[in-house]
């Protein structure tokens, strides 16, 4: 199967935040790319706000209950208590952990499985206690995967960012690419699940897809919203999953 296709609704946000308007709305185009076949919704509610606000995650929670119950929600963050407390109230289908600053403009990098395991593993046990699949974002590096595996999350989320950047040199691409599948390949054999994200693109998934049959979810939102400026969200939806292999 496929890898599945979460709409990360930031971008949106963010544009919307520029002013004190309600549009775009966030709620109305992530109605739209589910009903054009999206598999779920992600959101990074970051302290600040500067995106996805607090008081759109109620609204995401009933618009995947009330119309797309077949559809996943999915909340990434930073694991400070106010955020546990988020997932929590809101009570996604996933909760993706970064290990992001407050002051980055975006995640840029994956955990450090090995150092920060003590720091992770209690969470990853309260997060499963509380019925979530947990995935961890994770660069380029099949030796941290058995210890991500041992804080007892469901998956890791490979940190595409280096490959997206990659966009105008092929021959560094596809050196990416390799590093991203033998990563997952390592994942696999440690019983992990793999999800991917950061900087894919309608030209870039393609590959990623055949180097990592197994994906099972990306998460878009840069990259889907600009496209989405060409062909709407409802087109872009399509385009997206046919990179995917839908």
């Amino acid at each position: 199967m496929p890898a599945k296709l979460s709409v990360n609704l930031n971008a949106i946000a963010m544009l919307r935040n520029r002013r004190d308007l309600p549009w775009p709305s966030v709620i109305g185009l992530g109605r739209i790319a589910l009903a054009a076949g999206a598999h779920g919704l992600t959101v990074h509610p970051r302290p600040d706000e500067r995106h996805t606000r607090r008081a759109d995650l109620p609204q995401i929670r009933a618009l995947i209950d009330d119309e797309f119950p077949k559809a996943e929600f999915n909340i990434e963050g930073h694991p400070t208590e106010e955020f546990l407390a988020l997932v929590e109230q809101h009570q996604p289908d996933q909760v993706t952990l970064v290990p992001d600053d407050p002051s980055q403009a975006t995640s840029d990098h994956g955990w450090n499985f090995i150092a920060d395991a003590a720091f992770l593993t209690p969470i990853v046990k309260r997060l499963k206690k509380g019925g979530f699949r947990v995935s961890l974002f994770a660069d380029s590096d099949p030796s941290g995967v058995n210890a991500a595996r041992d804080t007892g999350a469901d998956r890791i989320e490979l940190y595409t960012g280096p490959y997206g950047s990659c966009h105008s040199d092929s021959i560094k691409a596809a050196k990416e690419l390799e590093k991203l599948g033998k990563t997952a390949d390592a994942a696999f054999a440690a019983g992990l699940q793999v999800n991917a994200g950061h900087d894919l693109t309608v030209a870039n998934l393609p590959a990623l897809a055949k180097r990592i049959p197994a994906l099972a979810e990306v998460s878009i939102g840069h990259g889907l919203t600009a496209d989405a400026l060409e062909y709407g969200m409802a087109g872009t939806v399509g385009r997206f999953l046919g990179a995917c292999g839908w």
